[in-house]
């Protein structure tokens, strides 16, 4: 097949707000900082975080048990962000969605072609093993799922149907889920999966919660959730009681799905301070905190334990309807781009550095395993991977390399590996590579030096 070849329009790279001094005073005074900073072994210690001065303190047995802790390990993580493009796969079309399984062993993308490819992640590897063709799809393929098991796989379009489809066996399944949705022209923009695998959860462009069960293969709830489209949803924990929603009404929603009926819908409570549409949210798997990524060119950190009063929500309300221009094919206007909080605003903390443009850019916690989820990445529609520390808010790694909008990003859940989906048609792999070669890497140099040596070169060679 002969690749198409794009043609950008002149406002693609659009310039993006890096905000050099973030107020990180509401993140100081919240408990996150204590997890975070445990997490990444950075509580209490020195600020030498160096790899030589932690395997010395190893060897001087200050270790607990003699090894690295799991802080410990993230600390050295810390060293090791991915800086070099390992691997490259090109499609005819956008490259919509990219995600990788719970246990990291398979990576699922989503293309504008409508083909859902499945690379297998073993031991490695990034080899594609599967590629099933969609149906029913309006656009593009909008969104993608695993089951926790791995087993099986979701994806959504412009259709009144999610799709299911297993990923192993002798015979290949592809079910259609019928939501019975009221509009005509009927998108679901977000899916999960409950972690029971029984109830499939969506969001939909008539403002509406849809929850489908498995188990009676049918439509249980309808829930009139935004006053607009809801482009994200996310289970609070593995739990699955608590999910959270957003929408372009800029309003960020906690349910419970215990108490939730469908004739007298009831959030747990509203988080506002968004001045445009809601993106993406991705959950950090606490039934506690959450971050959304918005139009307004921001990703906002936030407490469910603090919701927003009537008053953000009302200033929330105006900063909406005072927006008169469309993400979609135009310019952030400057004042979008001010640095300022609405009356109210509740969140902990707003990251400032990477655009939203032209289609619901995602962002996530870095993993928890190899990172202490000291991280938030997002896609950006400059073409880059945009790296932020948590706690100081600060852009800590950029990667480029893409022509076009970086819809998708999705950080190996057990390696310094991530994976960018693009508009231009790539799914790149990045990973960490020592940016120069030493020919006294080969030499046998004396007892001590060779640890103090590389590692000095791979920290040096880690920063952005």
């Amino acid at each position: 097949m002969r690749r198409r070849t794009w043609i950008w329009p002149r406002y693609w790279h659009t310039s993006c707000a890096v905000d050099t001094t973030p107020d990180t005073a509401g993140l100081d005074h919240n408990e996150i900082k204590t997890q975070i900073l445990l997490a990444a072994g950075k509580l209490g210690s020195s600020t030498d975080c160096s790899i030589p001065r932690l395997l010395l303190q190893r060897e001087k047995g200050r270790c607990r048990n003699d090894s690295f802790s799991p802080g410990e390990c993230s600390r050295m993580v810390s060293h090791f962000l991915p800086n070099y493009l390992g691997y490259t796969d090109s499609y005819a079309q956008k490259a919509f969605c990219g995600v990788y399984s719970q246990d990291g062993h398979i990576f699922m993308s989503a293309c504008q072609d409508q083909n859902i490819r499945l690379y297998d992640c073993h031991s490695g590897r990034f080899k594609k093993f599967k590629m099933v063709k969609a149906r029913d799809v309006g656009w593009s393929v909008l969104d993608v799922a695993f089951t926790p098991d791995g087993s099986q796989f979701l994806y959504s379009s412009w259709s009144d149907y999610i799709h299911i489809c297993n990923i192993y066996g002798d015979t290949d399944t592809h079910t259609a889920l019928d939501l019975s949705p009221s509009n005509r022209r009927f998108a679901v923009f977000s899916i999960t999966v409950s972690s029971d695998s029984r109830e499939i959860l969506g969001g939909a462009n008539d403002g509406c919660l849809y929850v489908f069960d498995r188990e009676q293969n049918t439509r249980t709830l309808r829930i009139d959730a935004h006053e607009d489209d809801v482009n994200a949803v996310a289970f609070a924990d593995a739990s699955s009681n608590i999910f959270f929603s957003g929408g372009d009404d800029a309003l960020c929603k906690v349910w419970d799905r215990r108490t939730l009926r469908e004739d007298n819908p009831q959030t747990v409570g509203v988080l506002a301070g968004h001045q445009d549409g809601v993106t993406f949210i991705d959950s950090k798997n606490d039934a506690r905190y959450l971050i959304s990524n918005s139009k307004d060119q921001t990703i906002k950190l936030w407490d469910i334990r603090r919701f927003s009063s009537q008053e953000a929500l009302e200033a929330s309300r105006r900063a909406v309807t005072q927006q008169n221009w469309d993400y979609r094919w135009q310019q952030v206007p400057k004042r979008a781009l001010r640095k300022q909080s609405l009356p109210g605003d509740s969140s902990l903390m707003t990251y400032r550095g990477h655009g939203v443009l032209h289609t619901l850019i995602r962002c996530r916690f870095s993993p928890a395993f190899s990172t202490g989820q000291q991280y938030i990445y997002t896609g950006c529609c400059s073409g880059k991977v945009i790296v932020y520390d948590l706690l100081t808010g600060k852009i800590v790694k950029k990667l480029t390399n893409h022509k076009a909008c970086v819809r998708d990003v999705s950080w190996h859940p057990y390696e310094e590996k991530i994976v960018s989906s693009s508009w231009d048609g790539f799914l790149r792999l990045w990973e960490y590579r020592q940016a120069e070669y030493y020919e006294d890497d080969l030499r046998d140099p004396a007892p001590g030096e060779a640890r103090a040596t590389r590692a000095t070169r791979t920290d040096t060679s880690s920063s952005s």
